[in-house]
């Protein structure tokens, strides 16, 4: 039998039949675009990831954007992310006129390394140029950034902090979700997730009531919200009053309905995937240069399993004869990008990116996996001579 790298379907059997029901309940219902079902998935979000505000929207590229849109970010302003990531980290800071300023990651976590970070702000503020605003820092693979020694930095410099857990949602440090350090979680539901929707979906989480406001509006073309209206009157039903030039950043009701299903078995299948990173921990240790670290305290969801291994190439060649799939997440990072390689990077550059784009290969993994089709992997990198 073939091997999923991420098995969407063994999910959608093993709740069965309730996701089709949720979804036939939203489409009866005839409210396609903001109904019920995205105000009960916005208050679940917000219980689940310890915050008082939680807007759902169309994607996770656009729950980055949002914040910087309420924050003003515009030309002039630096915006520090990580460059081992999905391009979309990077690709909201120029939608603004705002600059990107790539930093180096942790050499075991693949996250944001925090002393880059620091070293590229004060250089950023010596030379003049740019006015630094935003960190974002990405929880790659599933695991948290090391959100208190960044908001440390933050603090000292002033800046806003993102956490882009678009890959992570759900991940904790010593039980806290990221938003205890972070001005705003972002996440995304794009099916392949951990928390996945059957299209696109994301999210915004934040304990700022004025900016939960602020993103409200400019997630829905701008439109007055209750601080707007606070000592004004208008002649007009302000259903139609813009008070910002905002977009069109809907969750729909059916990814919704989807959601409010799926985050019901969330925190369950968070341990199922823990439990199944340990077993494969346990199994390639002696076959691979290394296996994911997670420091302690940490949680992560696992969204992807990330090894090392000196052949990366030879040996996905070799899974894939093998009937293995793989994946390399990422073997250009941003900073490398045609699109991104004239913004600005940390002092000395990105080394420890640029080797880790070598060496890093993914393996299937999904809260499904069962230990037969997880020793059939495990068999097949060890088999591996090359």
């Amino acid at each position: 039998m073939s091997i999923a790298f991420i098995d969407l379907q063994a999910q959608r059997r093993r709740l069965g039949g309730k996701i089709e029901a949720a979804m036939m309940a939203a489409v009866e219902s005839g409210a396609y675009v903001m109904g019920p079902p995205v105000r009960e998935f916005e208050q679940a979000l917000a219980t689940f990831g310890q915050a008082k505000h939680a807007l759902g929207c169309a994607n996770g590229t656009e729950a980055l954007v949002l914040p910087l849109m309420a924050w003003g970010i515009r030309p002039g302003d630096a915006v520090f992310v990580p460059s081992f990531t999905f391009c979309a980290t990077a690709e909201v800071v120029p939608w603004l006129g705002a600059t990107p300023v790539f930093i180096d990651i942790d050499a075991k976590t693949y996250n944001m390394d925090p002393g880059h970070l620091e070293a590229a702000i004060e250089a950023t503020i010596a030379e003049g140029k740019l006015r630094p605003r935003v960190v974002i820092a990405v929880d790659l693979f599933g695991q948290p950034a090391d959100y208190p020694a960044i908001r440390a930095i933050c603090d000292r410099h002033g800046l806003k902090l993102i956490s882009d857990s678009a890959q992570g949602f759900g991940c904790t440090i010593n039980g806290d979700h990221p938003l205890k350090w972070a001005d705003v979680t972002t996440a995304s539901f794009f099916p392949a997730k951990p928390l996945g929707c059957y299209g696109d979906g994301g999210a915004v989480l934040t304990d700022d009531d004025d900016l939960a406001q602020e993103m409200d509006s400019y997630r829905v073309h701008g439109k007055a919200v209750a601080k707007d209206l606070v000592g004004r009157t208008f002649e007009h039903d302000t259903k139609y009053l813009n008070m910002r030039v905002g977009m069109n950043s809907r969750l729909d009701t059916v990814q919704a309905a989807v959601l409010i299903e799926k985050l019901k078995v969330f925190p369950e299948e968070i341990e199922w995937r823990n439990r199944i990173a340990a077993r494969y921990n346990d199994l390639l240790a002696p076959h691979v240069t290394a296996v994911p670290f997670v420091p302690a305290g940490n949680v992560s969801n696992w969204a992807q399993y990330t090894i090392e291994h000196p052949d990366r190439d030879g040996l996905a060649a070799h899974l894939k004869n093998e009937g293995v799939p793989s994946a390399v997440y990422y073997p250009i990072p941003c900073h490398l990008q045609p699109a991104y390689e004239h913004h600005p990077r940390g002092p000395q550059g990105l080394p420890v990116t640029e080797a880790k784009k070598e060496t890093v290969i993914s393996l299937p993994m999904h809260s499904d996996l069962d230990e037969a089709t997880q020793d059939r992997i495990v068999a097949a990198v060890a088999s591996y001579k090359g």
